[in-house]
């Protein structure tokens, strides 16, 4: 028996089988109404397959979008394999499931992200321990006041949001 029960790598396989859910029920029937989705990956994942050309111009991760044009859209156990368009060139990609890095669906603001971050449980104190993914379920943004004063300008650094 454990020693403890791991809940990050238990959410990740929870996380993966909804996204895989989700996309044998598109594999199946198409996308439904307005949904579409980006989805970034690892393309430094080693089960990752996509063409030379785009894992150089991509050598970290790579945000695809599933919206109005794609094919062979193939769902298995483990990942799945879809082709795509990249300027008019029709372009295969296989993508395991733990090389996803975010699954968006913002027709209805949904998203997920998984984050890996290399810790030793035992060192930390039960309040130190990180979660290994995070479900966020996006909720609507209030319409602001409408105003006749024109405001100011807001400068907004993006410093803070990279990695």
């Amino acid at each position: 028996m454990a020693k403890t029960i791991d809940y990050g790598n238990l959410m990740h396989d929870a996380m993966r089988g909804l996204i895989r859910k989700v996309l044998d029920g598109v594999a199946q029937d198409g996308l439904p109404g307005e949904h579409h989705f980006f989805i970034t990956f690892d393309t430094m994942h080693p089960d990752v397959e996509l063409a030379d050309w785009l894992s150089d111009r991509y050598p970290e991760e790579m945000t695809i979008v599933i919206q109005h044009w794609f094919d062979n859209l193939d769902v298995t156990e483990d990942g799945f394999a879809i082709t795509l368009n990249f300027g008019d060139s029709p372009e295969p990609l296989y993508i395991p499931y733990d090389a996803i890095r975010t699954f968006v669906d913002p027709s209805v603001e949904f998203g997920l992200r998984f984050e890996t971050q290399e810790y030793d449980v035992e060192e930390l104190d039960e309040d130190e321990i990180p979660h290994d993914a995070e479900v966020k379920s996006f909720e609507p943004k209030e319409e602001p006041e409408k105003s006749d004063t024109p405001k100011e300008a807001e400068i907004v650094s993006l410093d803070k949001f990279r990695k």
